[in-house]
């Protein structure tokens, strides 16, 4: 490897303890104290949710803010980037769970609307870009995406007609690209109300409301579109935002991690590396279906470059892991069991762990771990 290795670092958040960045800083300063000449690439990931447009602004992206309505129809500021002719867009900045002035409770899950996504698009094409690539992750909403459409133009005819004639046209020029990591289809027993509602807020009897709502604008969108996407693998993610986009703004959904990745000229950066570590909070079997690190070590582990795994806790045999290009796991746990406590000093538990994985991986480059 010789004096001086290179090491990407590239770990999802931590949830509940450190932000992607945080965790990132944290080994950084692990690695530097146990091998003072290390080269540092810092890359923290995100999969299409919190943290997606940071991710993107630091690998060339501008910030733009806009005043946009919120979630329950207050003024918020969003923020998004932009490079060239592609902007990257977060529906919780408009839309997220994050705004609920008293957090979710069974009023927001009926009211919350994507107004502010559809405005948040409509100004990124204001400022010429072509391409839009928008996370969904965090979302308070499960309207469906009706609101993003009425904000781009779409009108309802006295709540039983879907006028699509005044959306706006340059739409149909974008390509629009969904950063989407579930499956969930629009409505039924695996829809957007039954598995997500009450994740924000919603007690039973809304649960079933909004879902009948939403199947009824599927059927409205369906009529005016010539197609019912509401079965789309995806189309029930981020509260139905999934289905509207891709049946009204003819979106894409791609995994978040892959898109982001290739957003952020990732693979450029792990080619060459001697060694990539990645990690979030929870690695678990949710871990292993597309979400931001085992994306990450998958793609770093295509370039050729060795790769390891710092979680808050394992619950994944090491060898799938492996399967998935991850040659070894170092989860917080195994310095400190007790979990509230491992959470609070998820920073300093980093440092330490950083320290071991120098020490296993870049001292001794004769001997493998």
């Amino acid at each position: 490897m010789g004096s001086e290795p290179l090491v990407v670092l590239a770990p999802d958040k931590f949830k509940g303890s450190l932000s992607a960045p945080e965790a990132v800083a944290a080994l950084g300063r692990g690695l530097r104290r146990a091998v003072p000449g290390v080269r540092l690439v810092e890359h923290p990931i995100a999969d299409g949710g919190e943290g997606t447009v940071d991710m993107v602004l630091a690998h060339g992206f501008e910030a733009v803010t806009r005043e946009v309505r919120g979630p329950l129809g207050g003024r918020v500021i969003a923020r998004y980037a932009l490079r060239g002719d592609t902007a990257v867009l977060e529906m919780a900045a408009a839309a997220g769970l994050g705004l609920l002035p008293h957090g979710p409770d069974d009023d927001t899950a009926r009211e919350a609307t994507t107004l502010g996504v559809g405005q948040l698009i409509g100004d990124a094409l204001d400022r010429g870009a072509r391409r839009i690539v928008l996370g969904i992750g965090g979302s308070a909403t499960t309207d469906g995406g009706r609101w993003m459409a009425m904000a781009l133009g779409a009108r309802l005819v006295e709540g039983q007609r879907l006028d699509l004639s005044g959306l706006d046209p340059r739409i149909a020029e974008a390509e629009v690209v969904v950063a989407c990591d579930v499956d969930n289809p629009l409505t039924g027993p695996s829809g957007a109300a039954a598995v997500y509602g009450p994740q924000k807020g919603a007690g039973p009897e809304t649960v079933a409301l909004l879902d009948r709502a939403l199947g009824h604008w599927a059927d409205l969108v369906a009529a005016a579109t010539g197609r019912d996407l509401r079965d789309l693998p995806g189309a029930g993610a981020a509260g139905g935002l999934g289905f509207g986009a891709a049946a009204l703004l003819g979106a894409e959904l791609r995994s978040g991690v892959e898109l982001l990745l290739e957003l952020s000229g990732f693979a450029g950066e792990v080619a060459g590396a001697d060694l990539v570590v990645v990690g979030e909070g929870s690695l678990d079997e949710q871990s292993l279906h597309g979400k931001g690190p085992l994306g990450a070590a998958a793609l770093a582990a295509r370039a050729g470059t060795r790769v390891v795994a710092v979680a808050g806790r394992c619950t994944v045999d090491p060898e799938r892991l492996r399967a998935h290009g991850v040659e070894a796991v170092y989860p917080l746990t195994d310095l400190e069991p007790d979990p509230a406590r491992s959470m609070a000093r998820a920073g300093g538990l980093l440092e330490t762990t950083a320290e071991r994985i120098a020490a296993d991986w870049l001292r001794a480059p004769e001997r493998t771990p």
